[in-house]
């Protein structure tokens, strides 16, 4: 028991120092724009595909992974994505051109887009269900957290040291990551009977990179007819993508966007709700600095430590939420963070221009506490409401809609900033952001008329 219980930590900590790696990797990068444009020689507007370009890449394959693994095995799937994660890092710390970084980025992309498409369905292979909720505690905690403190992380490294150990201390991690993966995480046979559809493949990196590249477009102020092509191809590309998937399901294959899946009522409701949930994150943690900067007139630093309390709020109320699913309905636990979180975004929304750092502290620190409440249970609900041998699916959904929730919150900002002054613009973000999260929260509380098996009953 003991034994079990000790290889049990070992393969969730080669999990979670992945998935903290992948996710912080989205954001840590922001900081260091700026001293990247000079050092490179090139635009702000090119520098900015140093972020873009892993973004766009992990969408792109995300769900193709996440497939792959339901075939040929997660374990297999997430130690090649490990090893193309660290051996990108280590490129991208060699890196002396901004097209060998680009292509650095882009490799990194692909070995993020392995984890997170199978990390959810590693973490249900390591806990049994009775305990599910605390593992999949470990990982909302990961990503909440990493989403949330990669400037914090960024801007404390980058007072120390040159921009190159934003990608060196991936290295350290994720060997430390693949050898643990290795030794300790169980083995998934083989299904034989199933395969990959190429056509699939390819529709799902053109649909979701098409998505990206356009909201990137709009949110950076692209040109209006070459925006609304992409909207056009997008629309197509999707279209024909969509019936493809129908068609393979038709015929017994397993489709790539798990339309299967999608058809079970908790399931849906839950992804749509993920995807709230993280749009009005989006919406808040990229326009806080403005608003504590332009509003309230805080420096650069004070504005990282006020923003501090939201992940460490996280970090306590995400295990919490992992034991309180064990006896109450996700539907329920998730409709409470959500309020809680759209609480403390209008909070923040009417706080008067002289406010202390206490009435901002505990503001702050109850939208990360909201935020941790909910993606618990909800992360146990998309991933437990699947079938074991659709794991994957379900992973790769739950990451997708991370993805894309965080992708429309920012493209939301970029809008509005460029309509409205950012004294103005960031407090209608957080406005708008609390609307959204109320919205989640709405979804979350419609769950409880929909059956749910508590993993710790089966």
């Amino acid at each position: 028991m003991v034994n079990q219980r000790f290889r049990q930590y070992w393969m969730a900590a080669s999990v979670v120092i992945a998935i903290v790696m992948s996710v912080l990797d989205g954001t840590i990068v922001n900081v260091a724009l700026p001293s990247l444009t000079k050092e490179f020689g090139v635009s702000p507007d090119t520098a900015i595909w140093i972020v873009n370009a892993y973004q766009m890449v992990i969408m792109m394959f995300l769900l193709i992974f996440a497939t792959l693994g339901d075939i040929i095995g997660y374990k297999k799937v997430f130690l090649t994505g490990i090893s193309l994660f660290t051996g990108a890092s280590v490129l991208c710390v060699c890196s002396v051109r901004f097209e060998m970084l680009i292509v650095s980025r882009i490799l990194q992309g692909i070995g993020a887009a392995c984890v997170m498409g199978v990390n959810t369905a590693l973490i249900r292979q390591i806990y049994p269900p009775q305990i599910l909720g605390r593992g999949m505690s470990l990982n909302a905690m990961a990503v909440a957290v990493s989403t949330a403190a990669g400037p914090t992380v960024a801007g404390f490294i980058l007072s120390k040291l040159t921009w190159h150990w934003l990608f060196a201390i991936n290295i350290p991690l994720g060997i430390l990551a693949f050898w643990l993966g290795k030794r300790f995480l169980p083995v998934t046979p083989r299904r034989h009977e199933r395969r990959v559809d190429r056509w699939s493949c390819v529709g799902n990196a053109l649909t979701f990179g098409l998505l990206i590249y356009t909201l990137e477009g709009i949110a950076h102020h692209e040109n209006t007819g070459l925006i609304v092509g992409e909207i056009v191809l997008f629309f197509c590309i999707g279209y024909v993508y969509l019936r493809r998937q129908f068609r393979v399901q038709q015929q017994g294959l397993t489709p790539m966007l798990p339309i299967d899946l999608l058809k079970i009522p908790i399931f849906a409701l839950s992804i749509t709700t993920s995807i709230c949930s993280f749009m009005a994150q989006m919406l808040a943690m990229v326009s806080l600095p403005f608003f504590l900067q332009d509003a309230l007139h805080f420096s650069p630093i004070e504005t990282g430590l006020l923003i501090t309390p939201w992940p460490l709020a996280t970090l306590l109320t995400a295990p919490l939420a992992g034991r309180l699913v064990e006896h109450y309905h996700p539907g329920l636990l998730g409709a409470i963070g959500m309020i809680l979180f759209a609480a403390g975004l209008f909070l923040l929304f009417f706080l008067p221009e002289g406010a202390t750092v206490t009435d901002i502290f505990w503001r702050i620190m109850l939208c990360g506490a909201g935020f941790g409440l909910f993606q618990t249970p909800n992360n146990l609900t998309i991933v437990s409401s699947a079938p074991v041998h659709r794991s994957g699916g379900a992973s790769g959904m739950l990451g997708t809609a991370r993805l894309v929730g965080q992708t429309v919150g920012t493209t939301l900002v970029a809008i509005i900033f460029a309509w409205i002054p950012h004294l103005t613009g960031s407090r209608l973000c957080l406005l708008i952001g609390g609307c959204v999260a109320l919205l989640a929260g709405i979804s979350s509380g419609s769950r409880l008329s929909q059956p749910f098996v508590n993993p710790r009953n089966r």
